[in-house]
């Protein structure tokens, strides 16, 4: 009885732990989001999560005898004195360990789940056919054959219990059954097929040369917050990377974020790789597409960014659950494009455009992307 005690307090103080975990996550949420704290600690998973660690206050007690209030000769009003160091004089070089931070690990499923309530963000409800199909064993029933490892131990014991009562072998005095071969019973199952959705995210990235290493942060950043939170409203995820600057390339995601470039812009070019990626690879019925473009405004001409607009309209936005324009600011782009999809594509449902001044708007921007739902 005392160790369920000791157990069940135990797990009072793990959940009441995972609630102050969760609150301080949610109150530093805006940070870990500008500072970039918790992406470069990714695992497969989970995420190591840094935390200020909190000490209980308690007195400290000098070792010296001297004189204080309550102790020694004194009257009211006597000066307690100056203690034993002048003023401005610091303490000697001490030898005990300095105070830690704290790492704690957090799912990417839980983290998604706080964002999500943190932004307000709604869930998605998927386009499209369900076209992955998961085969998964499911246990239904109990039969009388199987291997000793899909054994049902209670149902065992049952029959063995009902089979001894039934032939009068059952002792009350010394209750110990024994299962023969005919007691056994195993858990038996189907193969059922679950279907999942599926997500295609296409990510773009403007590398010329007045794309600077703070604007690539912002953008590495801010993408793994979207994965985050997209991956946990969808099953099948698979993520893309282009980058561009006068012409277009396919690449991972390690060199997405680490690409140095120069040279001028042709905004086109991404939006066309992207529809030769839609066109050859995924069925316009059986993917939910999400676009996101992140340059700092910068175009070649008025003519590439007609170009846009026509791939956006004609070509993007028909196979696209969302088209994200994030616009982060640099001190050589002209800012100039997001103009241009505003006026193009004011009120249209399913484009969405954020300006990015720096870190701190990265918050305000996966909201604007996201809280449509879509």
């Amino acid at each position: 009885m005392e160790t369920m005690t000791e157990l069940n307090k135990i797990k009072q103080d793990h959940r009441r732990f995972k609630q102050i975990v969760r609150g301080k996550i949610k109150r530093n949420l805006r940070k870990y989001m500008s500072q970039g704290e918790i992406t470069g600690r990714q695992g497969k998973d989970v995420v190591k999560v840094p935390l200020p660690r909190i000490d209980i206050p308690r007195f400290r007690f000098s070792q010296k005898q001297q004189g204080g209030v309550g102790q020694g000769d004194g009257e009211v009003g006597d000066s307690l004195g100056q203690g034993d160091e002048a003023p401005g004089q610091g303490q000697e070089a001490g030898n005990q360990e300095g105070e830690h931070g704290l790492e704690v690990d957090v799912s990417l499923e839980e983290l998604a789940e706080i964002m999500g309530e943190e932004l307000e963000l709604p869930n998605i409800e998927p386009k499209g056919v369900k076209r992955l199909e998961t085969i998964k064993d499911r246990y239904s029933g109990i039969r009388r054959t199987g291997p000793e490892s899909l054994r049902h131990f209670k149902r065992t014991y049952q029959s063995a219990l009902k089979r001894m009562i039934s032939s009068g072998t059952y002792d009350p005095d010394n209750p110990v059954i024994i299962p023969i071969k005919e007691d056994m019973r195993y858990r038996s199952w189907k193969e059922t097929s679950l279907p999942e959705s599926n997500a295609l995210i296409i990510y773009m990235m403007d590398v010329s040369g007045s794309m600077g290493d703070e604007q690539k942060e912002i953008v590495r950043i801010e993408s793994f917050w979207i994965d985050t939170w997209l991956r946990s409203q969808y099953k099948g995820i698979e993520s893309r990377y282009i980058i561009h600057d006068a012409t277009a390339r396919e690449v991972d995601r390690d060199t997405f974020f680490r690409t140095r470039e120069s040279g001028g812009t042709m905004i086109s070019s991404a939006y066309k790789l992207a529809h030769q990626i839609l066109d050859e690879e995924f069925a316009v019925d059986e993917w939910n597409v999400y676009l996101f473009h992140f340059s700092d405004g910068d175009n070649w001409s008025v003519d590439d960014t007609s170009e846009c607009m026509k791939l956006l309209t004609q070509g993007l936005l028909p196979r696209a659950n969302l088209f994200c324009y994030g616009q982060v600011e640099s001190p050589y782009g002209s800012g100039q494009f997001i103009k241009d999809v505003h006026q193009h594509f004011e009120g249209h449902d399913r484009v969405t455009t954020s300006e990015i001044k720096n870190r701190e708007a990265i918050y305000d921007s996966i909201k604007e992307f996201l809280g449509k739902g879509l």
